[in-house]
């Protein structure tokens, strides 16, 4: 499995800059994020020569579908939303959009199945970051074709599954079979993925 981190949203621009909550909510890409997903791509299409990616598992977050829509077009992939790979849930770019308003934003995919309010209030705990982490390794652990997956999630969902924390845009590899659910309570149990 490929996990991907989106590129960088305005969120990201401001606080890097200022280390302030910016308050903007559910946070667009800015431009260079775009460069930086398109970046991304090119490195998918190679490892794709080598290797089968059959579907991109996203994320609902604006930053996340925007990502994932420039990958999907490069590589002509399939998109399917999972709120477990959501951010964990401190800032207020992590509020998210409502479903029924991300249906009429991206009218392809399908929004059906998330409730309304799918993103978690802003107190999100660790432990309950973690609880979906472990939620989601159990789930990709049954997939049979999990080495065919790319993920869009979040630096704090990344970091909560892997301990790595990865950059915009960066590509992580993360090998469910390998990775211990147990370890994702004590990340320093188990060395960061390499990156692909």
């Amino acid at each position: 499995m490929i996990l991907i981190r989106h590129g960088q949203s305005e969120f990201n621009a401001a606080f890097n800059r200022t280390g302030i909550d910016p308050g903007i909510i559910d946070a667009p890409l800015t431009e260079q994020g775009r460069a930086q997903v398109r970046r991304a791509a090119d490195e998918l299409r190679q490892i794709e020569a080598g290797r089968v990616i059959r579907r991109l598992l996203v994320s609902p977050y604006t930053r996340t579908l925007q990502t994932a829509a420039i990958i999907a077009e490069a590589l002509d992939l399939p998109v399917e939303i999972d709120p477990l790979v959501r951010e964990h849930a401190l800032y207020q770019c992590d509020v998210g959009t409502p479903a029924s308003r991300l249906s009429l934003t991206w009218p392809s995919l399908s929004f059906g199945h998330l409730a309304e309010t799918w993103w978690s209030s802003l107190d999100e705990t660790r432990a309950q970051l973690l609880e979906r982490c472990r939620a989601f390794h159990r789930q990709a652990g049954s997939w049979a074709d999990w080495r065919e997956v790319v993920v869009i999630s979040h630096w704090g969902f990344i970091r909560g599954l892997t301990g790595y924390e990865a950059r915009n845009a960066e590509l992580v590899s993360f090998d469910v079979s390998r990775h211990s659910a147990a370890a994702l309570e004590h990340p320093s149990l188990q060395p960061p993925p390499i990156p692909v």
